[in-house]
């Protein structure tokens, strides 16, 4: 499969290319390549993934230039995970696109594209700087995309989340020279033997470069106190790019999978495990205020991007316990996670779409139009995100709460993790009653705007939550997957043959 794992990133951008040059002015004819290009990513995301499960990690050498000298790709369980769901997300996002965001601003497909071509390459490359580079195509597009139809609130919310990103890539540059200073290499792979060589004033310096990095990943995924560009962003934001940015906060954590375990890991010498201390309370501060957002929301924008901020706080948590039992929980809450946020923002931008000038202001209204099918999908995304049976959240939280049974902190884990579920329960609770329980007593009726194309709206919001529940019924075997997966990246040297070979 070695030649194609560079085509989740080739395709996509191949297909923006061919919008921008060629379709621009036939939105039939966009709608269509778009979508097109999407299933094909998505349907070369499952071979990768297949191919990925069957055997070792591989590489691809972009110009067959060697490692660590070359720009390399490198295929394994955990990239091509993140990979695929990324791909069920762009299916799932541009489907609900169709029902007229895309009819807001001429050039939505072509972001939408060089945003999966961004988001592709982050997971799949094999370099720190390369790394970089891909951030930056993902949050160029994230640019366009946050700011699609306008607005002096989208406006607002974009602008702050555009400055923030661009101090992050400064840091990001900074912390990869200092790395690059003390071991002359910024390939992961090369890297994970030349870390643990630095000693005394060489070690300092590169943990100072790694410690940088944190602080840039942590802002990517969102984690206190670099959190507060998250809600207001998400909460403005059209809701398919609202969708597709709830794997946004996951490239941020996958990069500290992959730095922190696999370079900075147990074999590192004297930079062994430096993350580990920051990132735990880091992680239940941001559960906490996630849950107490969730609670306290007025709108239902704000309402699922606190609940994406908890669910990053929950993941986190798993993450910085740094072992296997773990990182097998947290990966199959990633995917969990990732699909109930997307689910979240699909109904909530319905449910908005139907109650006119009442929007998606928590508040009591007068009925609207399918109100009975919208309170049992947004029924069904508050199940998922505050990890009540039967769907995955339930096994994950779970599965987390096992992981930290050995943990010094397990104490303050279990309450955190229990007690924000209850706070979840209950604003959820209190925002359906809200929305529907005591509007079904008001007088009168919401007589909104169709939607149009309004089978794809209605399909794209109920694919995360049929994935939900296909993740609880085959929990076992993507238990098996992810436990793989874990494998990999705490044994290190099937990657690193894959990469340098027997250099």
């Amino acid at each position: 499969m070695s030649h194609w794992i560079i085509a989740p990133i080739v395709i996509p951008a191949m297909v923006a290319a061919l919008i921008v040059l060629f379709l621009r002015n036939r939105q039939g004819l966009t709608r269509a390549v778009s979508l097109a290009g999407a299933v094909a990513v998505l349907a070369v995301s499952v071979a990768l993934a297949t191919a990925a499960a069957g055997g070792p990690p591989e590489m691809y050498a972009l110009g067959n230039w060697p490692a660590p000298f070359g720009i390399v790709l490198v295929l394994d369980r955990l990239s091509a995970l993140m990979v695929l769901l990324t791909s069920v997300l762009g299916v799932i996002g541009l489907l609900y696109a169709l029902s007229g965001w895309d009819d807001r601003g001429p050039h939505f497909h072509a972001l939408w594209q060089f945003q999966l071509m961004g988001v592709n390459g982050a997971f799949l490359t094999g370099d720190l700087f390369n790394l970089f580079v891909f951030f930056e195509i993902l949050l160029i597009a994230s640019y366009g995309l946050i700011l699609h139809g306008a607005g002096r609130a989208r406006l607002k919310a974009g602008l702050h989340y555009v400055m923030i990103n661009l101090v992050g890539s400064a840091l990001f540059l900074i912390g990869v020279g200092l790395i690059y200073g003390i071991t002359g290499t910024l390939n992961m792979a090369d890297l994970i033997l030349k870390v643990p060589l630095a000693t005394g004033s060489d070690a300092a310096l590169l943990k100072t470069g790694a410690m940088v990095l944190l602080v840039v990943f942590g802002l990517k995924a969102a984690l206190v106190p670099i959190h507060l560009w998250l809600p207001a962003a998400y909460a403005n934001a059209p809701a398919p790019v609202a969708a597709l940015f709830a794997i946004m906060t996951k490239v941020g954590v996958y990069a500290i999978i992959r730095v922190y375990t696999m370079i900075f890991g147990g074999g590192a010498g004297e930079s062994a495990w430096l993350a580990g201390a920051w990132l735990l309370p880091a992680a239940l501060a941001t559960l906490v205020i996630g849950a107490m957002g969730v609670l306290a929301a007025r709108t239902l924008g704000r309402l699922a991007a606190f609940a994406l901020l908890a669910s990053t706080g929950t993941l986190m948590t798993a993450v910085s316990l740094f072992t296997p039992t773990a990182l097998e929980a947290a990966l199959y809450y990633m995917v969990h996670s990732t699909l109930a946020a997307a689910a979240l923002f699909l109904v909530s931008d319905l449910i908005a779409r139907n109650r006119g000038s009442h929007g998606d202001l928590v508040t009591v209204a007068p009925r609207f139009r399918q109100a009975e099918m919208l309170s049992a999908l947004f029924l069904t995304a508050a199940i998922g995100l505050a990890g009540m049976p039967p769907l995955s959240g339930f096994i994950g939280k779970l599965l987390i709460l096992d992981s930290a049974r050995a943990s010094g902190a397990a104490v303050w884990i279990w309450a955190a993790i229990l007690i924000t579920s209850l706070i979840l329960i209950v604003g959820f609770a209190r925002a359906g009653s809200r929305l529907f329980w005591k509007s079904a007593a008001q007088e009168g009726f919401i007589n909104a705007p169709a939607i149009p194309r309004r089978a794809f709206a209605a399909a794209a919001a109920v694919l995360p939550l049929a994935g939900m529940a296909a993740l609880a019924a085959a929990a076992g075997p993507v238990a098996g997957y992810m436990a793989a997966a874990t494998d990999q990246v705490f044994d290190s040297s099937a990657y690193v043959a894959a990469v340098l070979g027997g250099r």
